[in-house]
């Protein structure tokens, strides 16, 4: 049996895949918002405290506490609360959100090599092993945002508070672990030629040939006409011989005198020569 040879593959552009622009776009974009929510100190914020001013709100984040105030700007950060900070959660936030940190660095260095943006054919490889690096970093930090969010009332702490609530922190951390877990998939299934091609951005070789042969003009037709040269027929419906076709059948207006002969006479009335003698 012969052997098939390998279907060969051609890019119908040379820009940049979209599914590479796509995760390169939003791993940045991720990488900033899950920096920002590990840094920040508001994680949850505590209302309602006794023994407390009325307008006071404390702070929580997985680094330090801060104490700010409603009706003031002051914002005072390095509180203690050993028995917060003692929490399972806050030792698995921290190791977590910075090693997600860490990996999405590594992934966007591999995957920036891969991409090749100034070249005309990606490396597919290198650019969905970067990919999964940055998908893995997404899921490091949805796991303690979500863990966190989870345990939110429960989370032992030195000021007991009546009112718990969510800080912005989290609402930054699920966004930018989405970001990262969405731009590493899409990244990462470039490795595999699905859908035809397309999500590559690239068609089967004997597709685009056929098709541009397809397209080509076809060859003008020849057409037959018929000749308009008929031969000369014997048979007339004239009345009239051969010989007498031959013969001068002007009318006698348009004879010259000369044609006329020295013998014929002028039958006009007055004797004078034709208009067209003249």
């Amino acid at each position: 049996m012969p052997r098939q040879s390998p279907q060969e593959w051609i890019r119908t552009s040379l820009r940049t895949p979209g599914i590479l622009i796509f995760g390169m776009v939003l791993a940045p974009c991720g990488w900033i918002l899950n920096l920002t929510s590990t840094v920040a100190p508001n994680w949850r914020t505590l209302h309602t405290i006794p023994g407390e001013p009325s307008d006071l709100i404390l702070q929580q984040g997985i680094w330090d506490i801060c104490r700010a105030f409603d009706t003031s700007r002051e914002i005072e950060c390095n509180q203690q609360d050993t028995a917060y900070f003692n929490n399972q959660i806050i030792e698995v936030a921290q190791g977590l959100m910075v090693a997600s940190l860490i990996v999405t660095l590594i992934g966007l260095a591999v995957a920036i090599p891969g991409v090749r943006c100034w070249k005309d054919r990606p490396q597919w490889t290198v650019a969905g092993l970067g990919g999964l690096l940055i998908f893995l970093s997404g899921v490091m930090t949805i796991i303690p945002i979500a863990w966190y969010t989870h345990i939110l009332n429960d989370i032992v702490t030195v000021s007991q508070a009546t009112t718990v609530q969510v800080g912005f922190c989290i609402i930054l951390g699920y966004i930018g672990g989405i970001f990262e877990i969405l731009g590493g998939f899409v990244m990462f299934i470039g490795i595999c030629r699905c859908c035809g091609g397309k999500n590559r951005g690239e068609r089967p070789l004997e597709e685009v040939l056929g098709g541009r042969f397809s397209h080509q003009k076809s060859p003008p037709r020849r057409v037959e006409v018929p000749s308009l040269s008929r031969t000369r027929s014997s048979a007339s419906s004239v009345p009239y011989s051969k010989d007498s076709m031959e013969d001068d059948v002007s009318f006698p207006r348009a004879k010259s005198p000369a044609a006329r002969g020295p013998g014929s006479v002028n039958t006009s009335r007055s004797g004078r020569p034709y208009d067209a003698d003249l």
